[in-house]
């Protein structure tokens, strides 16, 4: 009786270890995804960035967003979908960059470009 109870205990605990290896497969990507976002959100909040600017930047994080679903949507992301990813998401980090430290601003938050101060 012990040795199929063993026996059982055995089998389930080798089906349910590729399970929990795929749950949490791209655990490096989502918090980079969750940096960016926020980075985006600090400078909409900061005014370093429009809403035009941050709406371009959000696309392009939905983007990024569905290229690791589909990458996961077979329960593996391989190592090549993950570079491709990650690649991506170097880009996208790129340009939240330069639209943060561009010359346009929205100190005033009323979803308009402010134009600078002229200098007499």
């Amino acid at each position: 009786m012990k040795v199929k109870t063993i026996a059982v205990a055995l089998f389930v605990s080798t089906l349910a270890l590729p399970v929990l290896a795929q749950t949490g497969s791209t655990p490096r990507i989502d918090q980079r995804q969750s940096n960016q976002q926020q980075r985006i959100d600090q400078g909409v909040q900061s005014g370093s960035l429009t809403e035009r600017e941050a709406a371009r930047l959000e696309k392009g994080q939905d983007k990024v967003q569905k290229m690791e679903d589909k990458a996961a949507a077979d329960g593996k992301v391989t190592a090549k979908e993950r570079v491709r990813i990650e690649k991506a998401q170097d880009r996208q980090s790129r340009h939240i960059a330069r639209e943060k430290h561009d010359r346009q601003h929205d100190y005033n938050r009323d979803g308009r470009k402010d134009r600078p101060a002229r200098r007499n």
